[in-house]
């Protein structure tokens, strides 16, 4: 396995940070030199998080109980928090570490530089920042509709987290549901409760669902023997329903505990929503619900011209501080990074 990289993506604004399984998008916006630190922060903080998480992955993949355990990583200290709430379940911290990478590589972006927006994409696990003020897009993937679906964020709403889980996705689910988005006060408890949400979306022991113990499919696997779905087969309207509504309680009980904002469920083209207006609520959000909605807004019409989160393209190297090495999958020079106002972050 090939050392932690760090690259410019060919907009010359986004930072593609690679290592192993961990590959990550950062964006910064605000003042020049405040961008550049927090850029370079990010790749310095990212040299080491990986092997600490290795370090401890053996209780990492056991389950929660009631006492918190201490772990020697920040990191790993971030899901545990996360998934702790949820122990009267079978839960791993393995369930929050998309969104616990994203959280510690954010949070030592913060800690050198006043950034206006920044955020810091795990594969669509996401940690966000707003200054007071501002607001993101996020557009919105699993509802049949591409990137068409958006949910606007601002500052107020206390959102700093976004994760999806479904057994579509690239980690395993004991659930059906396609996608479940959840928006959250941190990346990690948007990475556990979407997780457990998408667990519950579900129709045990229906015979057009396949399922496979999870060892088999992948024998580190946190979760053991449990069973995993691999195919989910036709379905009534009625059975759709009845996944999906399961889900949403569970959903629901967990932004009553305050360890959500709000959530999303998809299932073969239907959609349950939890702390966001339908499609068809026209009334103007009270303070503290979202702006925008899961709504039709932008369906039917191109996407922007703002390319997404999308990885593979051709990447440059990022000038790093006299001293500061890290490996490059392709040499090049420099780019410019002056900020460009982004349409929207892909989740």
């Amino acid at each position: 396995m090939n050392g932690p990289q760090a690259h410019w993506l060919p907009d010359g604004r986004r930072l593609h940070l690679n290592h192993g399984p961990i590959d990550l998008i950062v964006e910064a916006f605000g003042d020049d030199s405040c961008r550049q630190a927090a850029y370079r922060a990010a790749v310095g903080r990212f040299q080491t998080i990986l092997g600490e998480l290795v370090e401890e992955l053996v209780e990492l993949r056991r389950p929660v109980g009631i006492v918190p355990r201490n772990f020697a990583g920040p990191t790993a200290r971030r899901m545990e928090a996360a998934v702790a709430p949820l122990s009267e379940q079978f839960i791993t911290p393995m369930a929050a570490v998309a969104g616990s990478v994203a959280d510690e590589i954010l949070t030592a972006m913060l800690a050198v530089a006043q950034l206006e927006r920044a955020y810091v994409n795990n594969g669509g696990d996401i940690a966000l920042h707003l200054a007071a003020g501002e607001t993101m897009r996020l557009a919105v993937a699993g509802t049949g509709n591409g990137f068409a679906d958006r949910v606007t964020v601002r500052a107020e709403h206390g959102v700093r987290g976004v994760a999806t889980s479904g057994w579509r996705g690239r980690s395993f689910s004991l659930g059906i549901a396609d996608a479940v988005t959840v928006l959250a006060s941190s990346g990690a408890e948007a990475d556990a409760s979407a997780t457990i949400i998408a667990n519950a979306v579900n129709l045990p022991g229906h015979a057009a669902i396949t399922r496979m113990p999870a060892a088999e499919l992948a024998p580190d696997s946190d979760l053991g023997t449990r069973l995993v779905t691999t195919g989910v087969g036709a379905l009534t309207a009625a059975e759709v329903a009845a996944a999906l509504d399961a889900g949403r309680a569970v959903a629901e009980d967990l932004r009553r505990r305050g360890l959500m904002v709000a959530a999303a469920l998809f299932l073969n083209g239907e959609a349950r929503t939890v702390g966001l207006p339908s499609a068809n609520d026209t009334t103007a959000p009270s303070p503290g619900r979202f702006a925008a909605t899961l709504s039709p807004l932008g369906r039917g019409g191109p996407l922007p011209s703002e390319p997404g989160l999308q990885l593979g393209a051709d990447v440059k190297r990022l000038p790093l501080p006299s001293g500061e090495r890290v490996a490059a999958k392709r040499p090049g020079e420099g780019v410019d990074t002056a900020a460009k106002e982004p349409e929207e972050v892909h989740a």
